[in-house]
């Protein structure tokens, strides 16, 4: 009779325990996902009218748009949109400056402009470009 000894008992038992845990990994990982737990999500759909979305404005067109102040005076341009973490839509608007050169930079609540209905007049009412560059200059964060 072939008598093991305590060290390849050890061993066989390492042996069994590595070839079980590569096998349950092996079909976890290849195994089709109906046949793992699956875990719940919570989706909400909302329906949304497209046809009132579809006037809504494009981004890609206020962009570069002339702004101007309830005089007609031209005080800037839009800049840019931001949406910042809380969900909150900003106009970044460029005051001053020659061909998008040396422009200074101010964000203002989107709500402040006043768009007609074909995006293609935005009024800042109480706007003028002094009081704009009175205002904080608005800086892109570097990532």
């Amino acid at each position: 009779m072939n008598k093991k000894s305590a060290s390849d008992k050890y061993f066989s038992l390492h042996l069994v325990l590595a070839v079980g845990a590569s096998t349950l990994l092996t079909s976890a990982i290849f195994l089709p996902s109906a046949t793992r737990p699956a875990f719940s999500q919570n989706v909400v759909v909302l329906d949304v009218d497209v046809k009132a979305v579809a006037k809504g404005y494009r981004a890609s067109e206020l962009v570069g748009a002339k702004v101007q102040n309830q005089k007609g005076e031209k005080i800037g341009k839009i800049d840019d949109l931001i949406v910042d973490r809380e969900k909150v839509l900003f106009a970044v608007l460029q005051v001053g400056g020659f061909l998008g050169l040396g422009g200074y930079l101010v964000a203002i609540p989107y709500n402040a402009l006043d768009i007609s209905s074909d995006g293609s007049n935005i009024v800042l009412a109480q706007g003028s470009k002094e009081e704009l560059q009175k205002m904080p200059e608005f800086k892109y964060q570097q990532k």
